[in-house]
């Protein structure tokens, strides 16, 4: 090698010494954590504000103004977050998503928190900066789904028990800490049901450590699990009114048995997990939580460990028997980004983490443009973000053929889907946002059912205005309910249409003259 050549590389490598110098100088400022979350979590809001809702998300719309303990679904924080919204910026996207995003921001900043304890600032910034750009953020903690609350209930639930971990045993301190923690899980409870795999975390994480075991002896964990349990208290009342409902759906939901390949299941489970994290931050959080399971430096982050692997495997578990959406196992990356960010690697493992954040950055700035410019290579009918596209026309629709029927005094038009999706549309798009049925006939039960149904709400003679798939020619859904009507009249043809593109077609039908029957109740399915 010529002396020049050689002189370069000893500069080259100056260079990238003082280059990561300034990268840790930079990842030690204290207000860093705090100035990427706010930041990411006003685009959050930007994006929330000015996308079209899905089916889902009016969905919970209509649950937030029937205010209850419970719902047939899920618990019921999701139904009052979007009713706070809702009360602040009226029935718009922004509304409805305002509090869930507002969530998304608490979930991150007690992760930075959990981080920083266990890592100090720079792994406060890192987890910060990780959940700034993941795919999992840009969907998850901007929709107004049950996951936003879950999230940022879960993380003050995991900061709490690593703060009361940390604190001396049988300490003021750490029984504080605790109740705190019983508190948050509590919350967790009241916005999903799987919130219970985390106190089974905490303990298998206690009782695989000899240094926590004795924290078992203490009160703290006992009286935080009655506090929680106080406060999930009118949930389990409200099912215990209706049957157990939301826990029948839900054991149903996540471990019915399903047709089809394990082994097709499993590999959609880990390409859903690749997909939302990136498989470089996926595998390094993987290598975070075995090192802190394998670790007996921090009684703490293995615990940690422990909730992130009990809820993978989990979830694992449940694809051997039904397919496993890509959000489900999210609860994991609570305790595995705060892992990850506090790990104190090599370079290499920095390199790759920069490489990480970097891929997941591009990936989220894609699907953030993909949401307003259709730019993936996937149909209509397969791109996620075009199931929100449309409903604002098929309530144009339906207007059209509503408005003058108003005028009638003889008999009243009731609007109706035969699924959740259409009835929730209709009811957030339509003018005065009117009351709308989910006749669910043939189709998976949910919300509607327990609510008066239109066969409770009508009068003999009245009308049904049915929105139902276009499948050509007569619809199942119309056939079974044609004897119970004296009329049967074909409608508009509507197309749910994103940037042109057809998503799904769907038909109006006019029902004229109910006759005060109905289909037996055995063509609806049951969870």
């Amino acid at each position: 090698m010529t002396k020049a050549a050689t002189d370069y590389r000893r500069a080259q490598g100056r260079g990238n010494a003082q280059s990561q110098t300034r990268l840790s100088e930079g990842l030690s400022a204290d207000w860093l954590w705090l100035a990427v979350t706010l930041v990411a979590g006003v685009v959050r809001l930007v994006v929330a504000a000015s996308t079209p809702l899905f089916p889902d998300e009016m969905y919970y719309w209509d649950w937030s103004r029937h205010l209850a303990p419970g719902y047939f679904d899920h618990p019921p924080m999701i139904a009052w977050l979007v009713w706070l919204g809702t009360m602040v910026a009226g029935p718009t996207p922004l509304g409805v998503r305002l509090f869930a995003v507002l969530a998304g921001v608490v979930a991150v900043c007690f992760v930075c928190l959990t981080a920083r304890r266990l890592g100090g600032t720079r792994a406060a910034n890192v987890a910060a900066i990780v959940f700034a750009v993941v795919p999992m953020s840009a969907a998850g903690l901007v929709l107004a789904t049950p996951d936003a609350p879950t999230l940022a209930a879960a993380a003050a639930t995991l900061y709490a028990v690593v703060c009361a971990l940390q604190a001396p045993e049988r300490s003021v301190e750490s029984l504080r800490w605790w109740c705190a923690g019983g508190l948050a899980l509590g919350l967790a409870f009241c916005s999903k049901i799987t919130a219970a795999l985390l106190p089974a975390g905490v303990l298998v994480g206690l009782l695989l450590r000899r240094d926590l075991r004795g924290r078992l002896a203490e009160p703290g964990p006992y009286i935080a699990t009655c506090i929680a349990m106080a406060v999930f208290l009118p949930m389990i009342a409200w099912n215990i009114q209706h049957d157990w409902i939301s826990f029948r759906f839900q054991i149903q939901h996540g471990l019915g048995g399903a047709s089809g390949s394990i082994v097709r299941r499993e590999l959609d489970l880990i390409g859903g997990q690749l997909g939302i994290v990136t498989p470089i931050l996926f595998a390094m959080c993987g290598v975070a939580v075995v090192r802190a399971l394998r670790s007996s430096q921090s009684g703490p982050a293995a615990v940690l460990a422990a909730v992130a692997t009990l809820v993978f495997c989990f979830f694992f578990y449940s694809a051997t028997r039904r397919r496993v959406e890509p959000n489900w196992p999210a609860l994991a990356y609570v305790p595995a980004v705060a892992l990850l960010a506090a790990y104190a690697g090599t370079r290499s493992w920095n390199r790759w983490l920069f490489a990480g954040i970097v891929l997941a950055g591009g990936l989220t700035m894609v699907s953030y443009v993909n949401a307003y410019v259709p730019i993936l290579p996937v149909s209509a009918p397969r791109d996620p973000v075009a199931r929100s596209h449309g409903w604002d026309e098929l309530a144009v629709a339906v207007e059209r053929v509503h408005r003058p029927r108003r005028s009638l005094s003889s008999y009243r038009t009731h609007v109706a889907g035969n699924r959740y999706q259409e009835a929730t549309a209709l009811a957030f798009h339509l003018p005065g946002h009117p009351q709308t049925f989910s006749l669910n006939l043939a189709s998976r039960a949910n919300q509607y059912d327990l609510w008066p149904s239109f066969r409770e709400s009508a009068q003999p003679g009245d009308a049904l205005l049915l929105v139902v798939d276009d499948v050509g020619g007569s619809s199942p859904t119309v056939e079974t309910l044609a004897p119970h009507f004296s009329r049967a009249t074909r409608g508009e043809l509507v197309h749910l249409t994103r940037n042109g593109a057809l998503v799904k077609n769907l038909r109006i039908w006019v029902l004229d003259g109910w006759r005060g029957t109905w289909p037996q109740d055995e063509v609806r399915s049951r969870p």
